[in-house]
């Protein structure tokens, strides 16, 4: 059972039905609150990871008057649900906090307990493209946790079985990462490594509207396709390229749709690896939550889509330091400004709550 799987598989201990999720927490008159909040719905579902991600949005709210600024809230498991409207849109929304535990468990509270069909979730990433600059906003089309791994005994290699293989527990399917490939200065005679092999697998994720206990393999989520559409016609949008008079990013910040994006529990700071994964996987945004996310949301059947701004070249030092810190309040705002974009356009997916 992959990480996340189990993870989904442990919250049914405490998501014994779709208002019981915070009983040991909850009072009823809280119950009570998000029963009269889903027939006030549907919902559609913002995400961010961190409170710096998320004030930005809340910022360019103040001033518009067609938006609740003085948002409604319900606390639940260590998490605060806010509810209002945004850009004429229902919408309830959280931080999750740092990494995939923390956004799965924030995204599996807010699709079970609320009646939410459709789940935004934006911030900023590391960038795996070279093709690409800090402060672009991308949009990924697939998402995958690629922090899922069968780590092959030394000696072994390529042409043999993982253990556990033929019980179709683990596969050889998806691709490796062969250590000896990144030997610094090596040759010939250093081609060994004892480190050997790691193999990427799916995850195994239990549908809600399945029969118990029957589970899916999934390495790519895919982001619903009217939502890639709709995010295609933003990539025109213009973007702050300054932080003040004198610091401006070297080019004008874009929005882009690209093919694939990745997360793990790992934070990126590594060039040979962040140019593995562009090159195998075909990777652009690589950040710590958003394949949890996007699996929780193919676990719900609720259409998503993920915007990820590019706040440095993972492991490269720029001209102007490290990118995170000179950038990373700039690549926010924009990133937050295209979801309101996107928001206001996009329409709540007419589907029936599970």
């Amino acid at each position: 059972m992959g990480a996340l799987g189990a993870l989904f598989m442990a919250s049914l201990v405490f998501m014994s039905s779709k208002f019981q999720a915070c009983e040991g927490e909850m009072s009823k008159f809280t119950l009570k609150r998000i029963k009269k909040v889903n027939k006030n719905g549907p919902y559609v579902g913002i995400l961010t990871t961190t409170s710096s991600e998320m004030d930005p949005l809340l910022d360019s709210l103040k001033d518009d008057v067609s938006n609740s600024f003085n948002f409604q809230y319900i606390d639940c498991e260590g998490r605060r649900f806010h509810f209002g409207r945004i850009k004429k849109k229902k919408v309830i929304f959280a931080m999750t906090g740092k990494g995939m535990i923390n956004a799965a468990v924030v995204a599996k509270l807010l699709l079970g307990l609320f009646d939410v069909r459709a789940l935004l979730h934006f911030g900023t990433a590391a960038n795996a493209n070279p093709n690409l600059n800090i402060g672009d906003v991308t949009i990924p089309q697939f998402w995958a946790h690629t922090g899922l791994w069968n780590w092959q005994r030394y000696g072994d290699g390529p042409d043999d079985e993982l253990p556990l293989e033929s019980d179709g527990y683990f596969t050889r399917e998806i691709g490796s990462l062969n250590f000896a490939d990144y030997t610094n200065g090596g040759g010939e005679d250093n081609s060994d490594n004892i480190l050997n092999s790691v193999w990427y697998q799916p995850e195994e994720i239990f549908p809600i509207n399945q029969t118990p206990e029957s589970s899916d393999q999934v390495f790519w989520v895919a982001v619903n396709r009217i939502f890639i559409n709709l995010a295609k016609k933003l990539e025109g949008m213009k973007l702050k390229g300054c932080i003040n008079n004198t610091l401006c990013l070297p080019t004008p910040p874009k929005v882009i749709t690209v093919e694939k994006g990745s997360s793990s529990n790992i934070y990126l700071d590594n060039v040979a690896y962040r140019s593995f994964l562009n090159s195998k996987f075909k990777v652009t945004p690589v950040d710590m939550e958003s394949a949890a996310i996007a699996l929780a949301s193919h676990q719900h059947k609720v259409p998503f889509i993920v915007f990820r701004a590019l706040s440095d070249l993972a492991g490269e030092r720029s001209t102007y330091s490290n990118g995170v810190h000179t950038f990373k309040s700039l690549a926010t705002k924009n990133c937050a400004k295209v979801v309101l974009h996107f928001l206001k356009k996009m329409e709540i997916p007419k589907i029936e709550p599970m």
